[in-house]
């Protein structure tokens, strides 16, 4: 059985999406942050850098949420990674990117706009990661241009990825009228059982 630790609403809740993606039988632990849980002895032991997500498979520890999802995608359901070693450059391509490229900037924004309060926020900040987010979007709408998903036209673990943090866009505030290829994009995406799976469960809490 697999046991994941963190909570829908942190990054683990991509491993979450790609789980309910996959259909493997998994535990959801969720570590409690406020009461510094996260740092204990016992956690240390499965991440030693004190954060979610984690996840243990039988004798196999992970952390970091996209080697996890890798890991999930490849022991579990081959094809989230492309067919070819092209798709699988591109699904690596586009799930990096997330990462190193968007996600930055939005999580900037995110925890101005949420965490610190609004006498303390830093209006430089949030001015300047704003700023960067809509080259980037332009980028991944203008990748999308005739196509429903980003790699092969078939959903990978590109598009979960990716989405995954295209969706913090909500949480600030950033207008995404202007990016119609990204919208229908997200719109497909927000059809399949596993993504709503996993958004109940978000919304659940």
């Amino acid at each position: 059985m697999i046991t994941l630790y963190g909570s829908t609403r942190s990054s683990a809740g991509r491993c979450v999406w790609a789980l309910e993606e996959i259909g493997v039988p998994y535990t959801l632990k969720e570590v409690d942050m406020r009461n510094k849980e996260h740092k204990s002895a016992e956690f240390l032991k499965i991440n030693p850098n004190g954060k979610v997500p984690a996840m243990v498979d039988g004798d196999l520890t992970l952390f970091e949420s996209m080697a996890i999802n890798y890991y999930l995608a490849e022991a579990y359901k081959k094809e989230l990674l492309g067919k070819t070693p092209a798709e699988k450059g591109l699904v690596q391509q586009w799930s990096y990117w997330s990462i190193a490229e968007m996600q930055s900037p939005m999580i900037q924004v995110f925890i101005q706009k949420v965490f610190v309060p609004a006498e303390r926020r830093d209006d430089k900040v949030i001015e300047e990661n704003m700023n960067q987010i809509p080259a980037l979007m332009t980028v991944l709408n203008n990748a999308l241009e005739g196509k429903k998903y980003l790699v092969g036209n078939e959903f990978t673990l590109a598009d979960l990825n990716a989405s995954s943090v295209i969706g913090i866009a909500h949480a600030i505030g950033f207008d995404m009228k202007p990016y119609s290829n990204v919208n229908a994009w997200l719109g497909a995406i927000a059809d399949r059982p596993s993504f709503q799976k996993y958004m109940g469960m978000r919304n659940a809490k």
